[in-house]
């Protein structure tokens, strides 16, 4: 099997993450499969700093931005920089182990048609994420809206196109360019189910590896604030009013 460091690349960005990054990158660094692979760090505030020195194990670059950019533009632009088959995409607040990435990609090996690989993912007190949802129409979040939280960690149960929550992503980088990467017209929200949704339409495959796990102590902001509700809302629309979801709601019914 190729070294993970000639096979992989990772986009991480902080949002001033602080201690929930550095905790990230002292998994990854203590990872010996990992040893060498290249890590592209994204600050995307102004005031933060990353000091790489402890993390001697893996190569980080620093990318530093002038200006705050979204979810999905700070990823684009960490793509320019791959140059290796597979572009993995993490969430500063997420907790890895073990060797994942070895693990999802052999759910890929062999599969060319595979475009994105993902874990399932815990939560701090390990119990299952809903990272497995079915296509965003108004019904559907309607009624994940509704349903008890409990009810929201196991895959939904009608057949059909799934997409995953986008904290922890292994993509071809052939997918990815063909694809020209994440819609930066999404700011924060829903990014990932819009890159989901137009891989599955080009028909790659997207693949969860249920036996692999990260842990992700997932932040909830538009749960408490008014400004990211709003994004989250107007990231909604503009996802019903996308080609995508409709092309796919209409094959599921055709």
């Amino acid at each position: 099997m190729t070294p993970l460091r000639d096979a992989l690349t990772l986009s991480i960005v902080s949002h001033g993450h602080g201690p929930l990054l550095l905790r990230l990158l002292a998994d990854l660094n203590a990872l010996q499969p990992l040893r060498d692979l290249r890590v592209l760090v994204t600050l995307n505030l102004r005031t933060e700093n990353l000091d790489p020195t402890p993390f001697a194990n893996l190569r980080i670059e620093t990318i530093r931005n002038i200006a705050p950019k979204g979810f999905g533009a700070n990823h684009n632009q960490a793509f320019r920089n791959c140059t290796t088959e597979w572009f993995g995409i993490l969430n500063p607040d997420l907790h890895v182990a073990d060797d994942v990435f070895s693990q999802l990609l052999v759910h890929a090996a062999n599969r060319p048609a595979v475009a994105l690989v993902a874990p399932r993912v815990l939560n701090s007190v390990g119990d299952i994420e809903d990272s497995v949802r079915e296509n965003l129409t108004p019904l559907s979040v309607l009624k994940r809206t509704l349903a008890p939280r409990s009810t929201r960690q196991m895959p939904p149960a009608t057949p059909g196109f799934r997409w995953y929550a986008g904290m922890f992503y292994l993509i071809r980088s052939k997918a990815y360019a063909e694809l020209a990467g994440f819609d930066e017209r999404y700011f924060l929200y829903c990014e990932d189910y819009d890159l989901c949704a137009r891989m599955h339409l080009k028909e790659w495959l997207l693949v969860q590896a249920p036996t692999v796990t990260v842990v992700h102590d997932a932040q909830r902001d538009s749960h408490r604030s008014s400004q990211y509700l709003r994004m989250h809302l107007v990231s909604l629309l503009r996802v019903w009013m996308s080609t995508p979801v409709w092309r796919i709601a209409w094959r599921r019914n055709a």
